[in-house]
């Protein structure tokens, strides 16, 4: 068992469950990092102890050094402070920052060396997977996803090598708006959209999940973790969030993971790896859910799914370019200042303009989603 525990992004959704499962599991919290939820992360931090902390905003670093200075605990500040709490020596690292603001991070955490990386930030691969590919080999660290459907393929991939492997057989609830017809999308509010059937997740990772975009990251996200190509990749729409995900091998068997969509299952796995380990999670009874459907997504309706499987396999720096116009984009609707089949339209403009820039280093990468982010006009 590991003992020492860094958590980038400990106030969010993730990042409150994994702190869930470290007080279970009796880990000791070496960093904890946040954006600006100041009274969260006061609470966190006299929990925990960590001997620093780190807020990206720094307004919200500063009540912290305020709020803590009976404690000894530093508060570091900034992007650069992030960064350094994340090179913090601890056994285990896991990313659950939201979108881009993960990369440099979680690079941050790889270059620490010799550790395991526990990965729920998809866009860090999705962004510049060849480069932290590359990092992780070079540094020697381990990399356990995070992700409910990543850790399944992760589980089922202990059942055949990977030269055995056929497909990946990724599943999809279809969010909240599988069963409206495209013309029902135009009318979409905010409010819905964060209405998911199955899950619960933070505004951005929800909103995602209600275009299918989440889908279209995660399989580029599964392309890097498990070096398969996209046309081997799947998805598959389950509405009852059961089936995780699945993978079909050469003799044309197929091991799927199944459990209660719970993500601290996945979580505490990514802790615990190799061993299992009682969980806070419920216990899964077939044969009260009665039936499990699977269908294929509708790619006209749900636009961000069918451009993210577009930009899949290109090299250059269009995934880093969908990654950012989405999270403009996101942002823009959940403001009220576009509508919901908006985002698709944005996204596929910005991959356009700009999606033919150079990805071989992190500087390009941040070059190519600086420039996206600034050519955006929204009214």
């Amino acid at each position: 068992m590991h003992h020492t525990l860094t958590v980038l992004g400990s106030t969010g959704s993730i990042g409150t469950q994994t702190l869930e499962a470290a007080r279970l599991l009796g880990f000791r919290i070496t960093a904890l990092t946040a954006n600006k939820n100041v009274p969260l992360m006061e609470r966190q931090a006299r929990e925990f102890r960590p001997a620093l902390i780190a807020m990206a905003d720094e307004a919200a670093a500063r009540e912290m050094r305020i709020r803590l200075a009976d404690t000894g605990i530093k508060v570091l500040s900034g992007v650069p402070g992030v960064c350094e709490a994340a090179a913090q020596d601890a056994e285990i690292v896991e990313s659950s920052l939201v979108g881009i603001a993960g990369l440099l991070p979680t690079l941050a955490a790889i270059r620490g060396g010799n550790r395991r990386i526990a990965l729920a930030n998809k866009e860090t691969l999705v962004c510049a997977g060849r480069i932290v590919k590359r990092e992780i080999l070079e540094r020697g660290c381990e990399l356990i996803p995070v992700d409910s459907e990543h850790s399944a393929i992760f589980q089922c991939l202990m059942g055949g090598a990977g030269c055995e492997v056929k497909r990946i057989l990724l599943t999809a609830s279809g969010g909240p708006f599988r069963t409206l017809t495209r013309e029902e999308l135009y009318a979409v509010t905010p409010a819905r959209a964060l209405r998911h059937p199955n899950w619960d997740m933070g505004a951005k990772v929800t909103v995602d999940s209600a275009s299918m975009m989440n889908k279209g990251l995660e399989v580029i996200e599964a392309m890097h973790l498990f070096d398969v190509a996209p046309d081997r990749i799947a998805v598959l729409v389950h509405p009852q969030s059961v089936v995780h995900s699945a993978v079909e091998f050469c003799d044309n068997s197929v091991i799927a993971q199944l459990g209660v969509p719970d993500m601290r299952l996945p979580i505490q796995l990514a802790l615990t790896y190799p061993a299992r380990l009682p969980s806070l999670a419920g216990e899964l009874y077939l044969n009260k859910i009665g039936s499990l459907t699977f269908e294929e997504p509708d790619l006209e309706k749900f636009r961000c799914l069918a451009i993210a499987l577009k930009t899949a396999p290109r090299a250059d720096a269009a995934p880093a370019v969908m990654n950012a116009a989405n999270e403009v984009a996101v942002r823009a609707f959940l403001d009220g200042r576009i509508g919901f089949m908006d985002i698709p339209d944005m996204v596929e403009r910005a991959i356009s303009d700009f999606g033919n820039s150079p990805a071989d280093t992190v500087e390009d990468i941040l070059a190519a989603d600086k420039l996206t982010r600034g050519s955006i006009k929204v009214n």
